[in-house]
């Protein structure tokens, strides 16, 4: 059964957003949390982000099987910050599974997580593979200590290859936090995931691998990859400003934040829709008695 972080009490069979003929999962990405609620970059409350980001995803309706979250987790890697992190995450009622990001500490988020078993199937990496859903899930660990860019060992780029062989017939979400696809953003694509067209290769392989999960951008892009979606996560704080200049500066934007909602059913596979965090006026109905409203 799944780990949870929060108070999560419902059975695993009776929720809304899953049963052996669908599958509804949410991922939020890159919380940058700091200890005590401390702006990150002076300008940014990501602890309030987070806490409206949870009120978001316990209120979805139908609900999700369970909460991926794509790295970077905290913003220095600092027990003090998973500390913090852990204290907001407790609000959650849905089950959820981390992977770390280039602002991650493995042994840091091991002790502060040591009830996600999942997080210690790999003694190095905090590499895994859940298979309680009708979606099998599996984490890597791109991070690198103390750099900016990924890299996934070629360890675990064979365990990874052997992990997809066990079941070949079952769709699969694999996540990782640095993109493996250009996303034009300069800054952000000197340090993506190294090495892509080695991950490319195993994921090339595999036919159930429905998507390619990541964060790391900020921003919500698609490409395609070897042979499927990779896709990254908006920001659930800021988001990274959509510059497509060769040499624009590192900057963000306090833009709309977001999740993705990835819907998989045994007929149409997976769907994924982006929703956002903060509310907008509506629904407003396109029809009333007189048919299309004019």
């Amino acid at each position: 059964m799944a780990e949870h972080i929060g108070n999560a009490s419902t059975p695993f069979h009776d929720q809304q957003g899953i049963n052996d003929q669908q599958c509804l999962i949410a991922q939020i990405s890159d919380p940058h949390i700091k200890a005590g609620g401390k702006l990150s970059y002076r300008q940014v409350d990501t602890a309030n982000a987070l806490r409206k980001a949870i009120t978001t995803l316990n209120q979805l309706t139908p609900r999700p099987a369970l909460v991926l979250i794509s790295g970077d987790l905290v913003d220095f890697g600092h027990p003090e910050e998973y500390a913090t992190f852990k204290q907001l995450m407790a609000e959650l009622t849905l089950p959820v599974y981390l992977i770390p990001g280039n602002h991650d500490d493995r042994q840091h988020l091991r002790a502060a997580f040591p009830d996600h078993r999942y997080l210690f199937q790999h003694q190095d990496y905090l590499q895994w593979v859940v298979d309680d859903y009708p979606v099998r899930l599996v984490g890597l660990d791109s991070s690198v200590p103390g750099k900016p860019h990924g890299e996934l060992s070629n360890e675990s780029l064979q365990w990874l290859d052997a992990t997809l062989a066990e079941h070949p017939e079952k769709p699969t979400l694999v996540m990782v936090h640095h993109h493996p696809f250009v996303s034009g953003i300069g800054h952000m694509d000197r340090q993506p995931l190294n090495r892509p067209d080695a991950l490319a290769d195993v994921i090339r392989k595999h036919d159930q691998v429905e998507r390619v999960l990541c964060g790391h951008l900020h921003r919500s892009i698609q490409a395609r990859f070897a042979n499927t979606l990779a896709m990254s996560c908006p920001g659930v704080s800021h988001q990274v400003s959509l510059d497509l200049t060769p040499n624009g500066p590192a900057h963000f934007q306090l833009e709309p934040t977001g999740y993705l909602l990835h819907h998989w059913s045994a007929t149409h596979g997976t769907v994924t829709h982006q929703g956002f965090i903060d509310q907008y006026p509506g629904p407003f109905p396109f029809y009333d008695e007189n048919g299309l409203i004019d």
